[in-house]
């Protein structure tokens, strides 16, 4: 942005708030008197639609005055023959009441009611001959019958017609004078009613105008909201008028934009004067200086002319031609330390982003191809812990470089472009080589890099045990942008690990899929209901008799999405992503609710062995949630045996070893499964808070056989001694489990005994299992036996 821009930008927004802030008071002040005019408009024309209301109202009683003053009212009340009252007197009210109404086409009515409430006569002015007195007009008839009231009007809205004033009087039928109150059952009541249009055609014009309806009302009306008024119709009839905001702010519109116009175009008025004064005496210098200052950066210049300009302006001329040596000196150095790595020299992530970038857009442009090696140092943290951080900073200075020798003796035999060598974090490099992927290159540079740690990295006259894995990821076969061929080398780099380390692993179809299976298994954990999707199985756990004194409650997923998903595949996601506390929970729930069947299956000792997560010893509420369970199916602590693998109980940390504590003082039982599948001391083993070993079957498959019978007692016994029991896993020949008992163990559990089953398949099993032993004890059998035994 231009100094003049800028001066523009800063100074306009100051002169614009001035004149927007006088013309916010110019129409704060012009909207209350705005307002002020509307309010009293409103008011008056509102108190003019009272006045023809009142007219309306006396022009009505002035019709009952001139009926009872002529004779055709006396001569009908008057007329015994009740035939010629209603035709012949009636047709000459007919004619009085026409000649009465100053519009031969407006609605007027006639009625005369005896008390209590029996209609002699009606007429009503109207299209319709045959028309009949309306409900709300006998209505009011009768209100003023039951009152103590000889006289009284009301405003009535009959349904499906037109608003209508009416009027009713008594009248003595002899005197035609107004009876007293204690004569009303004698008299007759004459009632008119009109059509009251000019009230009518004005409420409505009014309506129209000011977009709101006239409320009418049988109470007091006040006034609402800025722009409203009330007008009273009567004794106990009010009207009140509240136009929308939008009617008040139509007529302040124009008001706003008068305004708004007028301050923006004195603002542009005044800030283009000031714009010119500063543009002569401020901004052409300083573009002036700022131009050849331009030119000396760009070359163009080798220096900055001399200023003519007085003051601060000449002296910032002469200020930078002194600095300008100096800046440039300063620019390269900056330049080289913001792009290198502060430790080993090379370049750092930032470098390594910005050129791989230009790299990658020049090899789309060409066509050709591009390969990322991605490097960790294996056992770099076992290096750092025991001989410290200077030895382990000292080693990536030393690695740093060799990487970089091999990269470009390799690059330089083969007439490639320079590679990009690059520390990216930690322990981490990487390498972005321009060739293509079949040339031998890549092979070359990796097996150089592993070469450096095949009898451990030579450094200080020393040895370290570290190792290099290295992933491969080619652009644009792999990848089509840096961000994903990154993470693809380093998903192949874990790879590399996963196979031994110091080693290279090429990003895969196959490691694609794996990875795009786990994102898959991840979202539908995240979304999955688990009673709708999982389920338990059982798998028994036996004595040496054969006697099932526990079982273990086994965990199942079937996915609509992914199908069945193994634990091995969702557990260490669900643990690594937070998803497993809502399944465990559920796992508790589940298991607790359905140890009732258990028991009646096998016994009331029959223990229910329950895994959990090992990240779940870390959360407070694991305690409470078994002991909900507890309560919520009435099941003993004892009963319960909680599950933990062997590799985490080697890792025990305070808040863990807490709620273990914790969980063994309610009476919980403590088992550490897969016992030998990590590694254990025998310190440990002394230091286990458990009463049970569940020796892992990897283990089991080892040392069950007669040659390692005395290892796998020495085992057994070691554990018998810190008072625990033995249980072993994968138990599927009838020879294990026969050496297994050779060797003391306790309980056993494997596919020899019986495959996990779900709680209703555990019956059945159940069931079998007494119908054999039935069998095998039955009279029958055992002579059968001993007859086979003579034989013999």
């Amino acid at each position: 942005m231009t100094l003049g821009k800028r001066a523009f930008v800063l100074i306009f927004p100051v002169v614009l708030a001035g004149y927007v802030l006088a013309a916010s008071l110019l129409y704060f002040s012009q909207s209350q008197s705005i307002l002020g005019l509307e309010r009293a408009r409103l008011w008056q024309k509102l108190g003019l639609l009272g006045a023809v209301f009142e007219n309306d109202v006396t022009k009505n009683k002035s019709l009952i005055y001139s009926l009872v003053e002529g004779n055709a009212v006396r001569l009908f009340v008057s007329e015994p023959d009740a035939s010629y009252r209603s035709n012949a007197i009636g047709v000459l009210m007919q004619k009085n009441i026409k000649s009465l109404s100053e519009d031969a086409t407006r609605f007027v009515s006639l009625a005369i009611i005896r008390p209590p409430l029996s209609v002699d006569f009606y007429y009503e002015n109207s299209q319709d001959p045959f028309a009949e007195i309306s409900a709300e007009q006998l209505e009011h008839a009768r209100s003023i019958i039951d009152s103590p009231k000889l006289s009284g009007w009301s405003y009535i809205e009959p349904e499906g017609a037109s608003p209508l004033i009416v009027h009713s009087q008594f009248l003595d039928p002899l005197t035609f004078n107004q009876p007293v109150s204690s004569a009303k059952d004698g008299s007759i009541l004459i009632q008119t009613a009109v059509l009251p249009r000019p009230f009518l055609d004005m409420k409505k014009a009014l309506e129209r105008e000011y977009g709101a309806k006239i409320e009418i009302s049988t109470h007091p009306l006040t006034a609402k909201g800025a722009l409203s008024a009330t007008v009273r119709l009567g004794p106990s009839l009010h009207a009140r008028l509240t136009p929308p905001q939008d009617h008040l702010d139509s007529k302040l519109l124009n008001l706003k934009l008068l305004l708004a116009a007028g301050a923006v175009v004195l603002s542009l008025f005044t800030i283009g004067i000031v714009l010119v004064l500063v543009r002569r005496f401020i901004t052409n210098p300083v573009a002036r200086l700022d131009k050849q200052l331009m030119e000396v950066m760009s070359g163009r210049r080798s220096e900055l002319a001399p200023s003519d300009e007085a003051g601060e302006i000449g002296r910032l001329s002469a200020n930078m031609k002194q600095l300008h040596d100096n800046v440039v000196e300063s620019f390269a150095l900056v330049q080289t330390a913001s792009w290198t790595d502060t430790l080993t020299g090379i370049s750092n992530r930032e470098h390594f982003n910005a050129r791989s970038n230009q790299i990658l857009d020049g090899a789309r442009r060409s066509g050709t191809g591009c390969t990322l090696l991605f490097i960790d140092v294996d056992n770099f943290k076992f290096v750092n812990d025991k001989y410290g951080h200077k030895v382990g900073d000292e080693l990536l200075r030393t690695l740093a470089p060799r990487i970089q020798a091999i990269v470009r003796s390799v690059t330089e035999h083969r007439e490639l472009p320079e590679a990009l060598v690059a520390r990216l974090s930690g322990d981490e490099f990487a390498i972005m080589v321009q060739s293509n992927p079949a040339d031998g290159t890549i092979t070359e540079i990796s097996r150089s890099i592993l070469g450096l740690f095949s009898d451990g990295f030579q450094m200080l006259e020393k040895s370290y045990p570290v190792t290099a894995s290295i992933g491969i990821a080619i652009f644009p076969d792999d990848a089509a942008d840096l961000q994903e061929l990154l993470a693809n080398a380093d998903a192949a780099m874990y790879q590399a690990k996963a196979q031994g380390k110091n080693g290279s692993a090429r990003y895969s179809r196959s490691l694609h899929e794996k990875r795009t299976r786990q994102r898959q298994i991840e979202e539908e954990l995240q979304t999955m209901c688990p009673d709708d999707e999982m389920h338990l199985v059982y798998m028994p756990i036996v004595d040496g008799r054969g006697r099932v004194s526990a079982c273990e409650a086994l965990l199942r997923w079937t996915s609509p999405l992914l199908g069945r998903v193994t634990p091995d595949e969702f557990i260490p996601i669900a643990e690594t992503t937070g998803l497993f506390s809502k399944i465990d929970s559920w796992v508790i729930d589940k298991a607790m609710s359905q140890y009732g069947q258990i028991r009646q299956l096998f016994g009331s000792d029959t223990v229910l062995c329950i895994n959990i997560s090992s990240a779940e010893l870390y959360n407070k509420s694991i305690c409470e949630r078994f002991c909900d369970g507890l309560i919520r199916y009435g099941i003993e602590a004892r009963s319960i045996e909680i599950e933990l693998t062997e590799t985490f109980a080697v890792k025990l940390g305070d808040l863990s070893q807490r709620n273990i504590d914790m969980l063994r003082s309610k009476g919980f039982r403590i088992s550490i499964d897969d016992f030998g599948a990590g590694y254990t001391s025998v310190q440990q083993i002394i230091d286990y808070p458990a009463e049970t070993i569940k020796l892992d079957r990897a283990l089991v498959e080892s040392l069950a056989n007669a040659a390692a019978l005395p290892t796998l007692r020495a085992v057994i016994a070691l554990c018998h001694a810190q008072d625990m029991q033995v249980v072993a896993e994968g138990v599927d020949t009838p020879e294990k489990m026969a050496l297994l008992a050779a060797a003391g163990c306790d309980l056993y559990q494997g596919y020899l005994i019986s495959e996990p089953r779900t709680i209703d398949d555990l019956g059945l099993w159940a069931m079998q299992r007494l119908m054999e032993q039935a069998r095998e004890k039955s009279p029958s059998r055992k002579a059968g036996t001993a007859r086979k035994a003579s034989q013999a």
